[in-house]
């Protein structure tokens, strides 16, 4: 019996994650892990109090043929990444990893080319997560060292996630 690597168990939990998720166009999945510790989870869903997409039976942004990546402000979700990191303190989140999947609610598969937006990217960089790593297939992922994001500063303008 072959053991599943540490990587591919964590972005599994964030694929059962996402299904709690609340968006009729694409769910995500969140967990942030420190020392081997999940440290706090989080899927997109609108803020506490308010009706989510999947009650209200549409998307805005799905309604109006909005492009991948733009147009955040019509969308009623806090992204899996933002609901993680507020659930987290910042000192455990110091040198942590966030693990990311997404669904595309339309057709069940992984969302291709992954990753956070420009303002998640910005929650990422404040909190102390150290790196992002992304499910593109069911066995391949994506390390990304947020370092790489400071040096190059021009990378939070990167619009691909959601």
């Amino acid at each position: 019996m072959e053991r599943i690597d540490k990587h591919n168990y964590y972005l599994d939990i964030c694929e059962t994650i996402l299904e709690r998720g609340t968006c009729l166009r694409r769910n995500f999945g969140a967990i942030i892990v420190k020392n081997d510790e999940i440290i706090s989870s989080g899927y997109s869903g609108a803020p506490r109090g308010r009706k989510n997409c999947c009650d209200l039976g549409y998307c805005k942004r799905e309604e109006l043929k909005v492009e991948r990546g733009t147009r955040y402000e019509l969308c009623r979700s806090v992204h899996a990444e933002q609901n993680a990191i507020i659930s987290s303190r910042r000192q455990d989140m110091i040198g942590a990893s966030l693990y990311l999947v997404g669904k595309e609610m339309g057709n069940g598969e992984l969302v291709k080319n992954a990753a956070p937006c420009t303002l998640c990217k910005r929650f990422i960089l404040n909190s102390g997560i150290s790196s992002v790593i992304i499910r593109d297939t069911k066995v391949d992922f994506r390390i990304i060292d947020v370092q790489e994001w400071i040096d190059n500063d021009d990378s939070l303008q990167d619009n691909v996630a959601y």
